[in-house]
């Protein structure tokens, strides 16, 4: 099957325009930075919630106000942007300031004298930037260099989801958009049913996946090389080391911001597919993976700041695709709008049916057999799409 693609200029004329913005990323981590500033200067406890306001309310805005870029490199530039090693250079500086913004909030956790809204927003502050941080680990961990998938459980230790490195590239790239996948959101299914479904799900694939691999070449599982054990024993390393460092006090924060940081994770989750399916072939098989299965957005802004995470379809296609070659494609479903604000709307189940429910029944032409439906919703999906002739009518 052939997809087009969007505003693919040719070679000669074609250059990286956002070359200098990608940089931008790496403001994500320095927030909390200019948080403490802000706390020290002004004494006041919203200063710590200066990232989440920024992330999730400037960006947005500003999002909104550029728009989208659907322009796509040619294929002839693919191989020298990919080797271009600018852009992976970016992804490594995010890991030491990531971990620069942990270490000073443990310190300021550590010193007391928060009150409970400061204290919320230094968990808040953390935790979005350690569960932005899982994109880098995300791009990082699907590359073949062995480096880079260190790096990936590095980026990921924070948050004490080092077993989403095996999952996410061995489990959900298989099972995208089929109701096996526990990281595959269903129509009508709200973000508060996916989450227990995705977090408990997740951690048992990726147990299965690893010790399945072990037991295939009569091995024991359980042992350093194994992905999900090493992968853990660094937040528990990390942990003990800011314990030792900052007082056992901080063993708290570090819990409650990991949460929130994985939870972050899973809620882009759940909108990168959300009702999506692929269909059974004649043979009994899912379909092939292609752009149709993924929920895209070719919002500027958010895509700078998410390493062009947003163009999903492309990831899901070409796994090993580094983040500035992905492209965008005219048959992928689109987002009404960019992650950070589709973040918002996913924690909100009204809002979040309004906003995209018919947009997955206009995607399958409003077959909901074509969906990926949540069963306990099927009555209610049924009779909201029955109405629809008569209220246009």
């Amino acid at each position: 099957m052939t997809h087009g693609t969007a505003a693919t200029v040719g070679p000669v004329a074609w250059r990286d325009t956002r070359k200098p913005l990608w940089p931008l990323a790496l403001l994500v981590p320095v927030l909390p930075f200019l948080g403490f500033l802000a706390w020290r200067g002004t004494g006041d406890a919203w200063a710590w919630w200066l990232t989440p306001l920024i992330v999730f309310g400037l960006i947005p805005t500003v999002d909104l106000l550029i728009g989208d870029d659907r322009r796509n490199p040619p294929d002839e530039a693919m191989a020298r942007l990919s080797a271009d090693g600018y852009y992976r250079w970016l992804t490594y500086l995010w890991l030491p300031a990531q971990y620069a913004a942990l270490a000073l909030c443990c310190a300021v956790w550590a010193d007391g004298g928060l009150s409970p809204l400061a204290a919320a927003g230094l968990v808040a502050t953390v935790g979005v930037v350690d569960g932005i941080a899982i994109n880098t680990a995300h791009e990082l961990g699907h590359k073949r260099e062995t480096a880079e998938r260190w790096l990936s459980k590095v980026a990921l230790a924070p948050t004490g989801y080092g077993h989403f490195y095996v999952e996410h590239n061995r489990g959900h790239h298989t099972r995208v958009a089929t109701p096996e996948d526990p990281a595959s959101s269903r129509l009508g299914e709200s973000f508060w049913a996916f989450w227990p479904r995705t977090v408990v799900g997740g951690l048992r694939s990726a147990w299965r996946l690893e010790a399945g691999r072990f037991r295939l070449r009569g091995r024991s599982p359980w042992t350093w090389r194994n992905d999900v054990l090493n992968a853990w024993a660094m937040t528990v390393v990390l942990y003990a080391v800011l314990a030792v460092v900052f007082g056992p006090g901080v063993l708290v924060f570090l819990a409650l911001q990991a949460v929130v940081g994985f939870s972050l994770l899973e809620v882009v989750n759940y909108l990168e597919h959300y009702g999506l399916a692929r269909q059974r072939t004649a043979a009994g098989r899912y379909e092939k993976v292609d752009p149709r299965h993924s929920w895209n957005s070719d919002r500027t802004v958010t895509n700078v700041f998410l390493f062009q995470l947003q163009r999903h379809s492309d990831h899901h296609a070409n796994p090993l695709r580094r983040y500035q070659t992905l492209r965008s494609f005219d048959s992928s479903p689109q987002l009404p709008a960019g992650y950070a604000t589709m973040v918002v709307a996913a924690l909100v189940p009204p809002l979040w049916r309004r906003v995209m429910d018919h947009r997955v029944l206009a995607h399958y032409g409003g077959d909901l057999a074509l969906a990926n439906v949540h069963p306990p919703a099927l009555r209610r999906l049924r009779e909201r799409r029955d109405r629809r002739p008569a209220a246009s009518a």
